[in-house]
C-alpha cells in the first residue's frame, strides 16, 4: 500500500473521529440547553441591591442598583430579609444608569432598609386575602398525581361562569392575583390553580416540565372541580407557559365544551420560536437548537433530557394549528417581551382574526403588561370577558 493511500486512510479516520467527537459534543450541548428549559428552578436568590430608603421624601422612595428589571416602567414588588419582608414599588422617579430611584407605595411587612433583596414582578404577594383584602378559601384539586393547591375566590353573588387562572413557568400563583378583582367586578368566581412540578405541588416521575403537554391535565382537573362546585362554564387565563397549558386544556380535555373563552398574557403559542430566541440570547448555533427540538420528541432523546414521555413541540404550535382554534381568544403580548417574543402571537392573530383579539402593547417586559398600565389591562380584560360570557351580576 502506498504511503499516500495509508496517509489518506489515516487522515480520513482522524477526520471521522473528530467529526464524531464534534457531533457528540453538539448533542451534549443541545441536550444540556434543552434540559434547562424543562427543569424547574425553585431556588430564588436575592437579585437586587437596595442602596437607600427615604421615608421622609414626598413621596417616599427607594434607591436601587440599576438593572433592566429595576428600571422597567410600572409597578413592582420587592422581597427582603429572606422574603420575610415585602414592599410595593411605584414608578421611576430618577435613573442615571447606575442607580434608580422608585416610589415606595407600601411596606406590606417588615422593615425595608439597605441591603440585598429580590425583585417581584408580580407586584402583589401572599394570598387573595393578604394581598387584596378579598376573602378566599384554600382548596385542593384532586389530580392524577394527587391533590394540588388552589385559591377559590367566590363571587359576591351567584356565578355561573368562573375564571381559572394559570401561572407561567417557574412562577407561582401570586402571578395571577392581578386578575382576581377585575373578574370579581364583573361577577365571576375565581379559581387560582397550581400544576405538577410547582414548588408547592406533587411532581411527576421525572420532575420535569412538559411545557404544557402534560400540565393541561391538572387544569382539566381544576375545571372539573369548578363544575362540581357550581360552575356552568369557565374562562381560562394563562400567563407565559400557562398560556401553552390552557390552550391544550381548551382543545384536548373532555371538558373543553365547558370553556367559553381564553385570555392569554405573554403566552407561549409556539415553543420552537421561544427556544430559537433563547438559543440566540445564549449565542448557541441554530442547528443545536433544532437538535434539541428533535431530542424532545425522540424516544431515546427524551431520556437524555429526562422526560417521562416524548414531547412533540409541533403539538404546541398554535401558529401552525391556528385553523383548529374554535374559541374566542384575547391575546395581550408586549413588544418589549424579552423572553417570549410576541411575533408568534401576532402571527396567530393575523391567521385567525375571527376568533383572536390581539391587544397591542408597546411597553412591558415578559408578562408585565399589567405592571405598566393596570387600569388599561383591567379594562381590556373585563370588556372581553363580559362580551363572551354575558351579564353575571344580578
Amino acid at each position: 500500500m502506498s504511503r499516500a493511500r495509508t496517509g489518506l486512510r489515516i487522515g480520513l479516520a482522524v477526520s471521522a473521529g473528530a467529526a464524531g467527537a464534534l457531533t457528540a459534543g453538539a448533542a451534549g450541548l443541545a441536550a444540556y440547553f434543552t434540559r434547562q428549559v424543562v427543569t424547574p428552578n425553585h431556588v430564588k436568590p436575592d437579585d437586587v441591591w437596595v442602596i437607600d430608603v427615604d421615608l421622609a421624601a414626598d413621596p417616599p422612595t427607594v434607591t436601587l442598583q440599576a438593572t433592566p428589571e429595576t428600571t422597567a416602567p410600572g409597578r413592582y414588588g420587592l422581597w427582603f430579609d429572606g422574603r420575610e419582608g415585602h414592599a410595593r414599588l411605584g414608578g421611576v422617579e430618577h435613573a442615571d444608569g447606575e442607580v434608580v430611584v422608585r416610589r415606595l407605595e407600601h411596606v406590606d411587612r417588615g422593615v425595608l432598609r439597605a441591603g440585598p433583596a429580590r425583585w417581584n414582578g408580580y407586584y402583589y404577594e401572599g394570598t387573595p386575602q393578604s394581598a387584596l383584602g378579598v376573602s378566599h378559601q384554600d382548596v385542593e384539586v384532586q389530580t392524577e398525581l394527587g391533590p394540588m393547591r388552589a385559591w377559590y375566590v367566590p363571587a359576591e353573588g351567584p356565578a355561573t361562569t368562573w375564571a381559572l387562572l394559570v401561572h407561567g413557568r417557574g412562577a407561582t400563583r401570586e402571578e395571577c392575583l392581578r386578575a382576581v378583582e377585575p373578574m370579581r367586578a364583573i361577577g365571576l368566581s375565581v379559581l387560582v390553580c397550581s400544576y405538577r412540578n410547582d414548588a408547592e405541588s406533587p411532581s411527576d416521575a421525572t420532575g420535569r416540565y412538559h411545557l404544557g403537554d402534560s400540565e393541561w391535565r391538572d387544569v382539566e382537573a381544576a375545571v372539573l372541580w369548578a363544575v362540581e362546585h357550581g360552575a356552568a362554564d369557565v374562562v381560562l387565563f394563562g400567563w407565559s407557559m400557562g398560556g401553552a397549558i390552557v390552550l391544550q386544556a381548551a382543545t384536548r380535555s373532555w371538558l373543553s365544551d365547558r370553556v367559553r373563552a381564553v385570555v392569554l398574557d405573554g403566552p407561549v403559542v409556539d415553543w420552537h420560536a421561544v427556544l430559537d430566541h433563547q438559543s440566540g440570547v445564549n449565542h448557541l448555533p441554530y442547528r443545536l437548537t433544532r437538535m434539541g427540538h428533535s431530542m424532545l420528541r425522540h424516544p431515546l432523546g427524551r431520556r437524555v433530557i429526562g422526560l417521562s414521555e416524548p414531547l412533540d413541540l409541533r403539538r404546541l404550535d398554535w401558529v401552525t394549528r391556528a385553523a383548529e382554534l374554535q374559541l374566542p381568544v384575547l391575546l395581550i403580548h408586549s413588544d418589549g417581551d424579552e423572553f417570549v417574543p410576541n411575533g408568534p402571537s401576532l402571527a396567530l392573530g393575523r391567521a385567525r382574526p375571527d376568533l383572536v383579539t390581539v391587544e397591542p402593547w408597546e411597553q412591558g417586559r415578559h408578562t408585565k403588561e399589567w405592571n405598566t398600565d393596570p387600569e388599561r389591562w383591567d379594562a381590556v380584560v373585563t370588556t372581553f370577558v363580559a362580551e363572551q360570557v354575558g351579564p353575571q351580576l344580578s
